[in-house]
């Protein structure tokens, strides 16, 4: 008698198994759809719709197994506030799976799985977000780029004057030059240089 067949079990351990699945529930939750192979998505509906209860119920001890599960505080606290909202009249059945053909590569069936009534804005904010703002730090640091060079162009508009004045500073340096005796300089002994070198 073969017991425990009510999952998947993917030639896999099973501490591998459930990082996975942890993994691909969190993308799930975070971005509201996402794209996996057939077998998987089907496998994670489970794990998206115990969440979703899980919030649903909204006391301590379901949030605390739901974190335990997803072990990322952000995704359980859109869980437990958005989602658990969006839900509160469904009963079940909050994720979907349509098929979407055959990967190129090794000709697995690849399915999108997606949360009921989801937010199409949830898909790549954060990463929406991350290139505003690495736009908004390349202008900052464009402008201020841009000000050393003006400050530099009203700089050089003055300079002629001073470079009036360093011209006399060169001509009483070289005058006073003139006017001194060179001092002897003595080349130290080829053998004593050679014995430091060494």
């Amino acid at each position: 008698m073969r017991h425990g067949d009510a999952h998947r079990k993917f030639n896999m351990p099973t501490s591998q198994r459930r990082a996975l699945f942890s993994n691909l529930t969190c993308a799930l939750l975070t971005h509201e759809q996402i794209t996996i192979t057939l077998p998987r998505a089907k496998e994670l509906r489970t794990f998206a719709d115990n969440m979703i209860t899980f919030a649903k119920k909204g006391d301590l001890n379901s949030r605390r197994l739901a974190l335990a599960f997803l072990r990322d505080e952000e995704v359980v606290a859109k869980l437990f506030s958005t989602l658990a909202e969006r839900y509160k009249n469904r009963n079940g059945g909050y994720t979907r799976v349509l098929r979407a053909g055959i990967r190129y590569g090794d000709a697995a069936q690849m399915a999108i799985v997606e949360l009921v009534d989801r937010d199409v804005a949830a898909k790549g904010a954060k990463d929406i977000a991350r290139v505003a703002a690495e736009k908004a730090a390349a202008e900052a640091a464009e402008k201020a780029a841009e000000k050393p060079v003006e400050e530099e162009a009203k700089k050089t508009e003055k300079k002629p004057a001073k470079k009036a004045t360093a011209k006399k500073a060169e001509e009483k340096t070289e005058e006073k030059a003139e006017k001194k005796p060179a001092k002897k300089t003595t080349k130290a002994p080829a053998k004593k240089a050679a014995a430091k070198k060494a």
